[in-house]
């Protein structure tokens, strides 16, 4: 942080010449970020192929919006925020006259937590068991504990109060500990 609150940005070169639609420079800042922002795409909507739509369609609003930018944060914090939108505004469309995201988190689980230990082999086996949880779940456990979102950002985006943020996180959190354990015991 400078002493005006404004974000140096190593890419501000660069932004710079994406504000004066210079394609080239597009072009630079996605292979930047592309990877990073499919990942937070694909953790929230599970599905390759819509992480990736979702994707695109976040780098064209970024592009489209890039005016707005205002140096407060990391330019790649603020991709990701549009990214992370988009993947919530991609969920609701999808599911629109199906289901209300507060049923989302009205899902009961009432299997007792499993207290036996257990050791995941590797990273590849807790993101196999959070794509597992529900859907509802599986958005909190990744705002929150994959993003960092606190659980008031969370409940901001998913509109629910930040205590159903913190109840859905610790069912979440139980649900995921029965899948790991039922994975590596089995």
């Amino acid at each position: 942080m400078s002493v005006k609150g404004k974000y140096h940005n190593i890419h501000q070169a660069l932004i710079d010449r994406c504000r004066k639609g210079d394609s080239r420079a597009q072009f630079d800042i996605y292979r930047f970020y592309f990877k990073a922002m499919y990942n937070t795409s694909l953790r929230i909507v599970s599905n390759p192929m819509d992480a990736e739509d979702v994707m695109q369609e976040s780098f064209f609003k970024a592009f489209d919006k890039i005016s707005t930018y205002r140096n407060e944060v990391s330019f790649g914090a603020w991709l990701k925020q549009i990214v992370v939108n988009s993947s919530l505004d991609f969920l609701k469309k999808k599911r629109l006259n199906t289901t209300s995201i507060d049923q989302l988190f009205d899902l009961k689980d009432n299997d007792p937590m499993d207290e036996k230990d257990f050791e995941p082999e590797s990273v590849d086996e807790v993101r196999n068991a959070i794509a597992m949880l529900p859907e509802g779940y599986r958005l909190i456990v990744n705002l929150v504990l994959v993003e960092g979102y606190s659980h008031e950002e969370a409940a901001q985006m998913l509109n629910i109060s930040p205590s159903t943020s913190r109840s859905q996180l610790s069912r979440a959190k139980q649900k995921l500990s029965n899948i790991l354990t039922l994975t590596v015991n089995a």
